[in-house]
């Protein structure tokens, strides 16, 4: 395929979703932050429902030998990241696919929250190989090593390569547990639709 009909393709799938999400107005914040807050779970649902898709089509193409999985080391470093991370999605309220839609309908706050997200992307990479901490290149070999707080790769192909398991049996595990708790959050809402259908 050229790159131009790549291009193409990837424009066309952009816009569809792009559409997709600002019509829906689905937030992965929304999904994690309703939940905890206000208890509602309007974007959880779909979050997990996204995420049921995503993870059987992805382990299916590992398993038959098709796509291209990122390998990326897991660490300590991941986990105070993401917290970071999440944190600012809070602060700014809205993550980050919704930024780029608030962005788009002109939400000036949006735009700065876009802003000083490539700032701090920017002025992370002049020095992330220079410092130990975060792990420079070096450090992250894909093995465990807790002297480095590194705890290697971690992800579905690696699983197969070193167990010989079917990736797509772990994502059908891990599909199993997102089904799970879908199904109880819809429990939960059907006896809050009953008990609220019994009060006078």
């Amino acid at each position: 395929m050229s790159p131009v009909a790549q291009c193409l393709i990837a424009f066309v799938f952009g816009s569809v979703v792009g559409l997709l999400v600002q019509r829906s107005r689905f937030c992965n914040t929304a999904a994690l932050r309703d939940a905890m807050l206000f208890k509602t779970f309007r974007n959880t649902k779909a979050l997990l429902v996204a995420m049921m898709i995503l993870t059987i089509g992805f382990t299916g193409f590992i398993s038959v030998g098709a796509g291209n999985p990122m390998r990326f080391d897991v660490g300590i470093n991941q986990v105070l990241g993401l917290f970071l991370f999440g944190t600012g999605m809070v602060l700014a309220g809205a993550c980050t696919v919704s930024t780029w839609v608030k962005a788009g309908e002109g939400n000036f706050g949006a735009i700065w929250a876009l802003l000083f997200t490539f700032i701090g992307m920017f002025l992370f990479s002049l020095v992330w190989s220079f410092l130990y901490w975060p792990p420079a290149p070096s450090a992250m070999t894909g093995e465990l090593s807790l002297e480095r707080l590194q705890l290697g790769f971690a992800n579905a192909e690696t699983l197969q390569d070193k167990t010989g398991i079917p990736a797509i049996i772990f994502g059908l595990l891990q599909a199993g547990v997102l089904l799970f708790i879908y199904q109880r959050i819809r429990k939960r809402e059907r006896g809050q639709g009953g008990d609220a259908a019994a009060s006078p």
